[in-house]
């Protein structure tokens, strides 16, 4: 099966991460036409615009998106472009898996398999703010929490446990303080549940949820929560599994769907061949169950794993005592995955 996808490579580090994936999904055997197009300050400098219309028009077409670190430029007046993104196509959620994997560097843990699904578009994050008093002595943000918001991403978390076999759903609040927007969501969770009572379900206030995590991420499996407190609290996850160069993501819609790697674009190492991969690697397998390239997905994740176990062929970051280049272990996977049975 063919498919037509769009493609923004990115800035920065972008264009080497987004190869390395591409090249990987093709040895794959996946065939994928890329609708290739530019945002962020590549864009900028060459059509002063870092969101030109090209892009929201290639994305409107073939509604899959492989997505590469984007720079929002500073003080010029432009919006977040990941920001703009995901309000365009309302991308209401942003899911975010954080998986050990042997050979990665961990404080604490091994094992820990957590996904977090973090409302997208609503609470402090969607751009409500101003400054009360000329002299800017004074600033507020306002969060809002709608009845439509929460219902659709807390049923979209509870499907996804119950399609992919997970076992729980634990909801993030905090109700105790927030009794209105925190108390809303809490609610809307609680008369969902019983619709899932196949599903282990709990909740727990986002402070204590924090304290948990830490001391003992493997209570939880599945979380949905709230714009900022799933910011947050994904990237607590990450730095239990070794940190965002491990940390994949998806912002989806009813209709649109794109994939990224979390971290940014670090721009002081562009160009050097020494930036790792596996993020955006495992978005795109992320990208590819959602197309329902499954066999494939699988054969990229086992591959990738493989390397990172054995610590031979692996970026400076997994391995500072003996490490190649960002092409080197993007080749090494791909022997990896022709040794597969």
């Amino acid at each position: 099966m063919s498919h037509k996808l769009t493609l923004i490579p990115g800035d920065g580090i972008g264009s080497e991460i987004i190869q390395a994936a591409t090249r990987v999904i093709y040895e794959a055997g996946v065939n994928i036409e890329w609708d290739v197009v530019e945002a962020g300050m590549t864009a900028l400098e060459k059509y002063h615009d870092p969101l030109p219309k090209e892009v929201i028009e290639s994305i409107d077409r073939n509604k899959v998106v492989l997505k590469g670190p984007l720079t929002t430029p500073v003080g010029k007046g432009f919006r977040s472009i990941n920001v703009a993104l995901r309000k365009e196509f309302e991308l209401y959620v942003n899911q975010r898996p954080a998986k050990t994997y042997k050979g990665i560097k961990t404080l604490y843990f091994d094992h820990i398999d957590l996904i977090i699904f973090r409302e997208n578009l609503e609470e402090f994050y969607s751009g409500i703010e101003h400054y009360i008093d000329s002299s800017k002595s004074a600033a507020e943000t306002i969060g809002i929490i709608t009845r439509r918001g929460s219902e659709r991403i807390i049923r979209y978390a509870f499907e996804f446990v119950k399609k992919h076999g997970r076992k729980k759903l634990t909801v993030v609040h905090k109700a105790n303080i927030l009794k209105f927007t925190g108390g809303l969501f809490l609610d809307i969770a609680e008369e969902i549940a019983p619709e899932y009572s196949e599903i282990q379900f709990d909740d727990k206030i986002v402070d204590n949820m924090a304290m948990q995590m830490v001391m003992n991420p493997y209570q939880f499996d599945c979380i949905v929560t709230t714009n900022l407190f799933g910011d947050i609290l994904s990237d607590l996850a990450s730095g239990l599994v070794g940190g965002l160069g491990m940390a994949p993501g998806a912002n989806i819609g009813d209709s649109v769907a794109m994939f990224e790697a979390v971290h940014g674009s670090a721009p002081d190492i562009a160009g050097q061949n020494i930036a790792n991969p596996s993020a955006i690697i495992l978005a795109s397998v992320m990208m590819l169950q959602h197309i329902g390239e499954d066999e494939a997905a699988k054969k990229i994740e086992k591959a990738l794993a493989a390397v990172i176990e054995k610590g031979e062929k692996v970026t400076r970051d997994i391995n500072p005592k003996n490490f190649i280049g960002t092409k080197e272990f993007t080749d090494a996977i791909i022997s990896q995955m022709e040794g597969q049975s």
